[in-house]
């Protein structure tokens, strides 16, 4: 959970006296979700969430299966940040061309899962980084962390707009995909994803992303 919201809340719907609840003598469980997508769990999103016009992540995600790579990384120290680097992602980055990019950060604990980010100035990428991504032909970055830029930036959102070409050519697309967790147990190297969306006619929708090892 990011971006200081309150948690997600799912309730059930209530009319008068009448509550949506078996439980509570309904016939059914009928329940209204409120949530933030971009800040209460994995979602995926296009250029749309940083342009003044609208674009649905729905509408530039065509396709939902891709050849992608796994590869882990620890930040660096960069001043007084944790960053990650054009050099690391050369270094670590074995295939040529994939059309998707995993990243699983270190440490890696499980507590990922349900951590609270606000105010952590979590690591983050350089915006030469996105740039070398986007040049290598990365169409979908997917990370574990609640943004590739830094929390606190002044709305500059340099790796976004890097990573989508935004404003000069948008690379409409090319999808950032946010907040995944990558057990440990999976192995970096090149698998077939699935990204899986919510069909929310949204900038971001709830995600989500499996892996298929390739045999």
């Amino acid at each position: 959970m990011a971006w200081y919201q309150e948690a997600p809340s799912i309730q059930p719907v209530k009319e008068k006296k009448w509550i949506a609840k078996v439980t509570e003598g309904a016939a059914i469980n009928f329940n209204r979700i409120q949530f933030a997508p971009h800040a209460h769990g994995t979602h995926t999103e296009c250029v749309g969430h940083i342009t003044p016009e609208f674009y649905s992540v729905n509408d530039c995600l065509k396709h939902y299966f891709f050849l992608a790579e796994v590869i882990t990384l620890v930040p660096e120290d960069y001043m007084g940040d944790r960053v990650f680097s054009k050099k690391q992602l050369e270094h670590r980055m074995q295939e040529e061309s994939p059309e998707a990019l995993v990243i699983r950060t270190l440490p890696n604990t499980r507590s990922k899962r349900t951590k609270k980010y606000d105010h952590t100035n979590w690591p983050y990428f350089l915006e030469e980084a996105a740039l070398w991504l986007r040049e290598c032909g990365i169409k979908h970055l997917l990370v574990d962390l609640p943004s590739i830029d830094r929390e606190e930036d002044h709305g500059q959102l340099l790796a976004h707009r890097a990573f989508w070409n935004y404003p000069e050519a948008p690379r409409m697309e090319s999808t950032i995909t946010e907040l995944i967790y990558v057990p440990a147990r999976v192995k970096d190297g090149l698998y077939i994803l699935n990204l899986q969306l919510a069909p929310f006619h949204n900038n971001a929708s709830p995600s989500k992303p499996v892996l298929y090892s390739i045999q």
